[in-house]
């Protein structure tokens, strides 16, 4: 372990910061749930037939977008969106044989349900399962069961830093209030695809929100345009009590589906019929969009392979994309001083997971502290997270799906 510190202002600090969030209803932030979903059922139903999580991923997917004919009143969907999920999975335990394909889509229909108001999985969507038997040396690895730490089924590598600054906490707020059950409930012509893009100059914050307004809920465009200013009234509400005034921001611009144009119809309001852009307009990957931490933030480093969907108990990808945020606040909390905090993990295939080929902490100091004063509780911090005990604690609770992954 390498324990090292860094120069430079914290990124709340810098004059310019960008952070984005792609919301519960973007097709990339869809995709990386259904694949998570489907993840977290293959999971059950492997420890319930064998006792341990077997050899699977479930992480490349694909969401073709459909076609909707929307219409003031009630449009309606022409075709329906298709979701091709695939990679390798167990199809056999114990003599058993195992349902994959049908797990997998139950599990996707599932999601849809419980996720988005205006989606009927059965009319919606046409599931493209693609999962296949996987190599027999990757197999081998989950031997162990989970009795033991397993071997890492993949050389990757992940970076997770904090504490969030205020723009990246704004951004998270942002898209959590406008999908909040109680916000839809006030107004539930809107749809859930939020896309949130926040850029603080200085203590100024300019957010600009993509989100469609379902067409069932409105007569005419000049109604969509006064829904539309009580929602930016609602947002700019929300931004001054939340996050203005000491430590957070001085003044707020938002700017709510920009490419409005008033007096040209249906070709210049952002309507939806299901109140997501895959209805029509946009296809979904997954892996574009949020990072293990629900963010994309440009001013920090970042880690490229995608969480949603890999095997929990030995794939890096995911487990170190997401134990790596934890592990960075672990290390600000045993730090005390520190304004920032970084920690890299690398893994190497066939190594245990809680032993990282290499770890890498990095922290920003105030001026005048010293970083050997606390390196020793640092890697202490580390090493308790990183212990037998506590990582299979960690990969059970990411089996369960009880941990954020995108």
């Amino acid at each position: 372990m390498e324990i090292e510190s860094l120069g430079g202002r914290p990124v709340s600090e810098e004059a310019v910061e960008c952070v984005e969030r792609k919301g519960l209803g973007h097709p990339d932030t869809m995709t990386d749930l259904l694949c998570e979903a489907v993840s977290v059922s293959l999971a059950k139903e492997y420890k319930r037939l064998s006792g341990a999580v077997l050899h699977y991923n479930a992480d490349k997917g694909f969401l073709a977008a459909g076609r909707a004919r929307r219409a003031f009143q009630g449009g309606r969907i022409a075709r329906p969106m298709r979701f091709f999920m695939g990679d390798r999975a167990t199809f056999r335990a114990g003599g058993v044989k195992i349902p994959v394909a049908e797990i997998a889509v139950g599990a996707a229909r599932k999601w849809l349900k419980e996720n988005l108001r205006f989606v009927e999985p059965e009319r919606h969507m046409v599931f493209h399962p693609e999962l296949a038997p996987g190599s027999a040396q990757l197999a081998r690895i989950y031997a162990e069961g989970a009795r033991r730490p397993l071997g890492a089924n993949d050389t990757s590598a992940a970076v997770g830093y904090w504490p969030l600054s205020p723009t990246e906490q704004a951004v998270l707020g942002i898209e959590g209030f406008l999908n909040s059950k109680a916000f839809k409930r006030r107004y539930p012509e809107t749809g859930e695809d939020v896309k949130v893009m926040a850029v603080r100059e200085k203590r100024a914050l300019t957010v600009t929100i993509a989100m469609p307004l379902i067409d069932r809920f409105l007569r005419h465009e000049a109604e969509y345009f006064v829904r539309k200013e009580m929602i930016l009234g609602e947002i700019d509400a929300f931004l001054r009590r939340e996050y203005g005034g000491a430590g957070w921001f001085d003044d707020f611009l938002v700017h709510l589906n920009s490419l409005d144009v008033r007096g040209s119809g249906m070709a210049g309001i952002y309507l939806s019929v299901l109140g997501t852009s895959a209805e029509d307009a946009d296809s979904g990957q997954a892996g574009r969009g949020n990072r293990a931490n629900g963010l994309i933030s440009f001013s920090r480093p970042q880690t490229i392979e995608a969480a949603a969907g890999k095997n929990p108990m030995s794939h890096t990808g995911k487990i170190y994309g997401v134990l790596s945020h934890l592990l960075a606040k672990k290390v600000f909390e045993a730090a005390g001083d520190a304004l920032e905090a970084y920690v890299l993990l690398v893994s190497r295939i066939g190594m245990e997971i809680n032993r990282p080929a290499a770890v890498s902490v990095k922290l920003r100091l105030p001026e005048g502290a010293d970083i050997r004063d606390f390196s020793d509780r640092i890697e202490a911090a580390v090493e308790e997270e990183l212990s037998e005990k506590n990582i299979l604690s960690f990969v059970r609770r990411l089996a369960a799906g009880r941990l954020t992954v995108c």
